[in-house]
């Protein structure tokens, strides 16, 4: 389990953290592995080793989230005293998604019954005014596209659009990742078998590019 203090939440969900380091007796998590972290969401970690204090970089300390080493050595500091020979845990990982369902989005062996009671759950999604077939077709169509770009060409405010997007992850039609979304297998299998699978979608505007400074 990874457990994070407040501080460290928007750089986790943002992408800028990609390391912590953590004085554990022996590894609590490993390579690969996905941990869902209330409320930052879900994160993968990439690597995990030991490394001696001395070791860590000023790079490194950033990379955890402090202006710099003494900042980050401080911190540890405040669960007793940091020697430069000291073994820490260096995690490196990165956010994947805000808590998706993988196991049911991997899953694409759908049965007839397994396609109605989806059908019945976008129905009753779309009872308020259509978005459902819109939604998927834009992710199929533009995948790991900018959530603010497809809630753009679709007329919409990305906030509700992100709300949307999560309640077909509930489904596991879709997946989450640092940028954008995708159909999921399940989502895929879902689609073919109503034959919506390549319906049209409208295209997002490009991303700006920031001008260059002199």
């Amino acid at each position: 389990m990874l457990l994070f203090k407040r501080e460290f939440w928007a750089g986790l969900q943002d992408g800028s953290i990609t390391l912590t380091f953590r004085r554990w007796a022996s590894a609590r998590v490993k390579p690969g592995g996905r941990y869902r972290c209330h409320p930052i969401g879900v994160l993968q970690v990439d690597d995990v080793q030991q490394v001696s204090v001395r070791s860590i970089t000023a790079a490194d300390a950033r990379a955890a989230g402090f202006a710099d080493k003494p900042a980050l050595l401080e911190y540890l500091a405040a669960a007793g005293p940091v020697a430069p020979d000291d073994r820490l845990w260096r995690i490196a990982l990165h956010h994947g998604g805000d808590g998706d369902r993988v196991e049911i989005a991997l899953d694409d062996a759908l049965q007839p019954d397994d396609v109605a009671a989806i059908t019945a759950t976008l129905t009753r999604m779309d009872a308020r005014g259509p978005w459902t077939a819109a939604t998927l077709a834009i992710i199929g169509a533009h995948p790991r596209i900018a959530a603010s770009r497809l809630a753009a060409a679709l007329g919409r405010e990305t906030a509700p659009f992100k709300l949307d997007v999560r309640k077909l992850k509930r489904l596991g039609l879709t997946q989450s990742f640092e940028v954008g979304y995708e159909i999921s297998p399940r989502g895929r299998a879902y689609l073919a078998a109503t034959g919506s699978a390549g319906a049209a979608a409208p295209a997002p505007a490009r991303a700006r590019r920031k001008p260059k400074r002199a």
